[in-house]
């Protein structure tokens, strides 16, 4: 529920509504009153309207999360803008008055943060983008902690072009091996972080796909080499793969131990089939909610190894790729 007021506008244009204040809360009362949520979701990330935002019925945002089991968060950056003397690439701002506004979120409720920047492989990555993207993150890292909010460190590696896996891979290396060394250069705990990766997969353009398989293989074979295990937990966006495929490959990396605790935290990929389902009228809330319960149960099992695809609806297996996607 991180998404920007302008990005939360095209979810409800694309059910045909308008960008209001009063359609965006509706939308997301839907999603934080869904009865038993908690069982299967342990925290969810507010844009910075809803930390502060009621429910239709009055009740804080925060409040209902917090009595239903689900900690609140927040996104904290401020967007990605063009990086000047770069190959079209972007950086993310927001670190100007950082300090004050983390610990106004802390005394609302929040209990941790996200920061999400980007690095595009059709873009180069180029060295500047690559240093500008992990510099930040380790910046907001430590300014976060310091304000008792465990961040979520996300650099998240773009799915656009027709690469193979191994570009992938090589470019994922090279970012986190960077985001790490500035992490430990501004004396981050990492005991009090989470990772937000992207998962190791060909470019959304690329003709060869991957198997769940192959992407657990490259994406645990990457973090084994860049993560501490000192990391508690990684927990993986979805990047515009479909609700089946993430929930897929986030199941065939939980087949065996690992260092980390592997889980999920998507955002398209659990409310897709939400949003459609709901279309804006009351009378579909509860369809709506049950819709969300299904695909928080199914990722729920992912991070556990038990999921099966056996019986899933076909709207769930159509990919979200967007070119150029921002929030």
């Amino acid at each position: 529920m991180d998404e920007s007021n302008a990005t939360c506008g095209l979810r409800l244009a694309s059910i045909g509504l308008e960008n209001t204040e009063a359609n965006r809360q509706a939308y997301r009362t839907l999603l934080v009153a869904t009865p038993g949520l908690g069982e299967y979701v342990a925290g969810a990330i507010l844009f910075e309207e809803t930390l502060y935002q009621n429910t239709v019925d009055g009740q804080k945002m925060v409040d209902v999360l917090s009595n239903g089991g689900i900690i609140p968060g927040i996104k904290v950056d401020k967007g990605l803008v063009p990086l000047a003397g770069s190959n079209d690439e972007s950086w993310c701002q927001g670190l100007d008055g950082l300090a004050s506004r983390t610990a106004a979120y802390y005394k609302q409720g929040a209990r941790f943060a996200k920061w999400r920047s980007v690095v595009s492989i059709p873009n180069g990555p180029s060295e500047l983008a690559v240093q500008e993207c992990s510099w930040g993150l380790a910046r907001y890292a430590a300014i976060s902690q310091d304000s008792g909010l465990v961040p979520i460190v996300e650099p998240e590696i773009l799915l656009d072009g027709a690469h193979g896996i191994d570009r992938t891979l090589e470019v994922a290396s090279k970012v986190w091996a960077k985001t790490f060394y500035y992490l430990a250069e501004n004396n981050v705990m990492f005991e009090g972080i989470l990772l937000k990766p992207s998962m190791v997969t060909p470019g959304a353009e690329s003709t060869v796909r991957a198997t769940p398989e192959q992407v657990a293989e490259y994406t645990l074979n990457m973090l084994k080499r860049r993560v501490p295990p000192a990391v508690p937990g990684i927990m993986f966006l979805s990047g515009g793969q479909s609700e089946v495929e993430a929930t897929l490959n986030l199941n065939a990396m939980n087949q065996s131990p690992n260092p980390w605790h592997v889980s999920f935290s998507y955002a398209r990929a659990l409310q897709n089939t939400v949003l459609k389902t709901w279309k804006g009228q009351p009378e579909n809330i509860e369809a709506a909610q049950t819709a969300l319960l299904i695909r928080a149960k199914a990722n729920s099992l992912a991070q556990l190894g038990k999921y099966s695809a056996e019986g899933e609806a076909e709207e769930a297996k159509q990919g979200m790729f967007v070119k150029g996607y921002s929030y």
